[in-house]
């Protein structure tokens, strides 16, 4: 009879905690959607914002418990010690016994539950949880950590085209709702360096390869994801939309995005953050979908730029299994640290200078900072029949990417059947069309072309930036944002941006180094040179 009552009373205090958590219930968008129409900006006229194919409670259930004890005891003490702190400083702290790696990842949960489910600051960026979050945290507390460098212990988010096993792998779309695979090889070396998966992210739908003119953010699964500097106001950049506005908003140490031409760059520095797309095959990109072999590549996105490099060794390396992937070496942080700036070289272009007060602001600190800077304008080049790169490799490489990694369940096998499975249901499925798609089948070119044509681009895109960097002995050129991102995709090339501020519309910018191939460690330690003197991230006010 006592163990009875023991259990009676154990049971009103699980069911009294989850009591308090509220349960996120749909509301009428019809409003929000009409003044949005009037949005100058084409991206930013949304046909929808909830999602009205998902539950927006499944993503924390299971939780309920957990978090509501942790925001009555916990979550306010840690808020200062976790908010906007660099992996080195959690890591540190956790080695002190200030906190655990069960506080740091039940915080993140709690801070997506507070976030996401309130109606006026909530951000769709969150598409999934992983379920043995807690369980895995309590593993690496018995282990314990030494390594201030290490990604041991830290909750990251991927980019809902990554596979993870625990976790379905959608791409944000339907038909791959139930799309439950192995690991991708990027996810395997994550954990085997200790990473703690926490969940994945929403993005623009099939990495932003799907819909004509759609916003970027938006899936049929995840709904629309928003910048949390400006909700519905701001662009939250694409395809790595829900990566950028998570990691900028606190919600995970740092998260996973992919890049084809500027979804790592461009989410990035929409959101205030450090972005790295590195080259091609110095990240696997087996187990993730795809839209391009010849110019896919998964990247960090993070806060800072020590994390991004914390992050960079934990996923890079040779995959006998990736036709691109090289052999790469791990970044040297203590040259990052040490670096002598006296030996550099940059461009910056003339027409960005004079044109973008932030960007000539950021360039004015590098040259006042023992750093040589060189005016430099852009060759001309020709870049014509890019897409057709997308539209030969998305077509064979999505369907090569089904038949190996695809659950058997699943109803599509192809892009002719995706289409069709869409056009079934398209309010739900695919509101937005699915033009890009349906251009995709239509439009083909025959083997000889298209090697052709790959040549000719990466051609075109080396010529881009080694005519200046030859002329005037250059390290790497400044660009701004995402601008020249499809030049460095075709010439293979690694970009990272680092945030410079905000515009007066409250809209974060990002200066991009953009380096010849395999310079990633050159770009780090210009990078780390630069952020730790300029400070040009802002976080955005819920992050506060």
């Amino acid at each position: 009879m006592k163990k009875y009552i023991t259990y009676l009373i154990a049971l009103f205090v699980i069911v009294g905690c989850e009591s308090n958590i509220k349960q996120w219930i749909p509301y009428d968008e019809i409003q929000e959607i009409e003044k949005n129409s009037n949005s100058k900006i084409k991206k930013l006229q949304y046909k929808r914002i909830q999602s009205i194919s998902t539950d927006k409670n499944e993503l924390i259930k299971g939780y309920e418990k957990e978090i509501n004890l942790f925001l009555k005891s916990r979550y306010n003490e840690l808020e200062p010690l976790i908010i906007e702190k660099s992996i080195p400083e959690i890591q540190q702290q956790i080695i002190d016994g200030k906190f655990t790696y069960y506080d740091l990842s039940l915080f993140y949960i709690s801070r997506i539950y507070l976030i996401e489910f309130n109606k006026e600051t909530f951000l769709n960026s969150v598409i999934s949880l992983n379920k043995n979050v807690l369980n895995d945290a309590m593993e690496k507390d018995k282990l314990g950590n030494d390594d201030i460098y290490s990604i041991f212990g830290i909750p990251i988010l991927l980019k809902d085209n990554i596979g993870f096993e625990s976790l379905p792998t959608t791409a944000g779309a339907y038909s791959l709702k139930d799309n439950y695979t192995e690991d991708a090889f990027i996810t395997k070396k994550l954990k085997s360096e200790g990473a703690i998966i926490l969940g994945k992210t929403n993005l623009s739908e099939w990495a932003n390869y799907f819909c004509s003119g759609c916003p970027n953010g938006y899936t049929s699964l995840g709904g629309q994801t928003l910048n949390p500097y400006g909700r519905k106001i701001i662009d939250t950049g694409g395809s790595s939309s829900g990566s950028g506005v998570a990691t900028a908003s606190n919600l995970s140490s740092v998260s996973l995005g992919s890049e084809t031409s500027g979804s790592i760059l461009s989410p990035s520095s929409a959101n205030s953050l450090v972005g790295m797309k590195p080259t091609i095959g110095n990240i696997s990109r087996s187990g993730i979908i795809p839209i391009s072999s010849t110019l896919d590549t998964a990247g960090p996105m993070t806060r800072n730029i020590i994390d991004n490099i914390i992050v960079y060794n934990a996923i890079n390396g040779y995959d006998s299994e990736d036709i691109y992937s090289k052999e790469s070496r791990d970044i040297d942080i203590e040259k990052v640290l040490n670096f002598d700036s006296s030996k550099v070289r940059l461009g910056y272009y003339k027409n960005f200078y004079e044109n973008d007060s932030l960007y000539k602001k950021a360039v004015d600190h590098i040259k006042e900072n023992n750093i040589t800077a060189i005016e430099i304008k852009s060759p001309r080049v020709n870049l014509s029949n890019f897409v057709k790169i997308l539209d030969e490799d998305m077509r064979k490489d999505l369907k090569s990417y089904l038949s190996i990694y695809g659950n058997e369940k699943l109803e599509v096998s192809d892009i002719s059947s995706i289409i069709e499975f869409n056009d079934k249901d398209s309010i739900v499925r695919a509101p937005y069309g699915q033009g890009i798609f349906k251009k995709i089948i239509n439009d083909t070119m025959n083997k000889k072309e298209f090697d052709k044509l790959k040549i000719r681009l990466m051609n075109e895109g080396n010529k881009f930036f080694n005519i200046p960097m030859d002329k005037y002995n250059l390290d790497a050129v400044i660009s701004l944002n995402n601008y020249h991102a499809g030049y460095a995709a075709v010439a293979h090339n690694p970009c990272l941006t680092i945030p410079i501020g905000l515009r007066k519309s409250n809209e974060p910018a990002g200066i991009t180094f953009i380096g010849k191939s395999f310079s990633e460690q050159l770009l780090y330690e210009i990078g780390f040179y630069f952020e730790e003197s300029y400070k040009g991230r802002v976080p955005p006010k819920n992050s506060n």
